[in-house]
């Protein structure tokens, strides 16, 4: 087992030892936001058929040569095309039909007016222009032919590419299944949030972070419980966990006397890739594999935002890939520094901070505290500034990179964009 890795390196062999899962079949209506486990080629053109872009009225343009306001043509309609509809026979020459969006083109037709370039003469129709070839006719295939490749396997399904689907015939669909992360919360200080009392215990609100973070990037999370400090209680709940995909524990991987989490692992057949990341805040940090089940292991610090913060950078990633997502990582943007800092050397720093917008730039404030006990920071903040491991101090004004961790950041019209 390797020790002190940096947090590239760490990344690295979360990162290596992370499969992508199979798929399922789902229902198209509920994959929105699913990654595509399979590449979608066009069974058929669309559209169908030459079909109308306008309510108006199937004409051959040979026949309104010349119109305009001034001098109309005029033309019966022989009969009408709706939505789904056919041409009862093809136009003939000096005929018009009436026609509404998506209908089939009548064979013989060549162009669409639309109803607002016309006026009805009784039973005829008064044309006002002289159409475009092929105005307001959407062509057979113009969207797509059959054979064409439409979606790339391993896309994130949007909007769009549901409506696409759809306008295959495709009503289910194969994307990458969602892992299951089991959670445990572990210590003889913690109680759940609705036993809490004045008597010195501490609320488990990691879990609950854990979860949510689970749930933002699509995954299942599945709750094992709060673990005393007793290696046959951490045993009992992390056996129940071994079915799962990923096991995340905050119940402490370090080198402390009550810290039995580490031992459990092994025991239970887990292989120890690392402990300890060169990082503030989250350096004890574990991560391993089950090797009988090839679940992915991490043992987050117990600290609040420590665990939410390794989380970030190292299960988060990892989730995704198994996910089948491409990209892994959470946006970073540049931002000036506000204020001036100081760190010591030989570890990443993770500085929460508040973005705003001055100007065509944005301005990075660290929150007032720092501790890796203080939650409610990461509610005052929107990102986290990254502190290189061997600089030891910063300049007001100095260029930042932030890792962006508030997902609606970007749609916020108070912050700029």
């Amino acid at each position: 087992m390797r020790e002190g890795l940096t947090v590239a390196e760490a990344e690295s062999v979360v990162l290596e030892a992370t499969g992508i899962l199979g798929a399922e079949t789902v229902s198209a209506w509920n994959a929105a936001g699913r990654v595509l486990a399979e590449a979608i080629e066009a069974t058929r053109p669309h559209p169908p058929a030459d079909c109308s872009a306008m309510d108006g009225y199937a004409v051959r343009r040979a026949d309104l040569l010349g119109a305009s306001e001034t001098q109309p043509r005029t033309l019966p309609v022989v009969y009408e095309v709706a939505a789904g509809g056919q041409a009862s026979r093809p136009l003939g020459a000096g005929e018009s039909a009436r026609i509404f969006t998506g209908a089939p083109l009548p064979p013989g037709a060549d162009a669409v007016v639309m109803q607002e370039e016309t006026r009805a003469e009784g039973g005829q129709v008064a044309f006002l222009v002289e159409p475009e070839p092929r105005e307001n006719v959407r062509d057979a295939g113009e969207d797509f032919q059959a054979g064409d490749r439409l979606i790339e396997s391993r896309t994130v399904l949007g909007s769009a590419h549901l409506g696409v689907l759809a306008s295959l015939g495709r009503s289910i669909v194969a994307v990458h299944q969602r892992p299951t992360v089991a959670i445990l919360s572990g210590g003889d200080e913690l109680v759940e949030p609705d036993r809490l009392t004045d008597d010195g215990h501490i609320a488990s609100s990691n879990s609950y972070t854990l979860a949510a973070q689970c749930r933002e990037v699509g995954a299942r999370p599945i709750y094992l419980g709060i673990a005393e400090d007793d290696p046959a209680a951490i045993e009992a709940r992390l056996r129940a966990g071994l079915r799962a995909d990923v096991i995340v524990s905050s119940a402490g991987v370090s080198v402390g006397d009550h810290d039995h989490v580490r031992g459990v692992l092994e025991k239970l057949g887990c292989r120890l890739l690392f402990w300890g990341v060169k990082m503030k805040p989250g350096y004890p940090l574990a991560f391993g594999v089950i090797e009988a089940t090839g679940t992915l292991v991490f043992g987050l610090p117990g600290n609040p935002v420590s665990t939410a913060v390794t989380f970030e950078q190292f299960v988060r990633p990892a989730l995704r890939k198994l996910m089948g997502h491409r990209l892994l990582h959470r946006p970073v943007v540049k931002a000036r520094l506000a204020r001036p800092m100081k760190k010591g050397r030989g570890r990443l720093h993770f500085v929460r901070v508040s973005l705003e917008r001055e100007g065509d730039a944005l301005v990075a404030t660290p929150t007032a505290n720092q501790s890796s006990g203080v939650l409610t920071s990461l509610i005052r903040g929107q990102g986290l500034a990254i502190f290189p491991a061997e600089a030891e101090s910063f300049a007001a004004g100095s260029e930042v990179d932030v890792q962006i961790i508030d997902a609606g950041f970007f749609d916020r019209p108070d912050r700029g964009f």
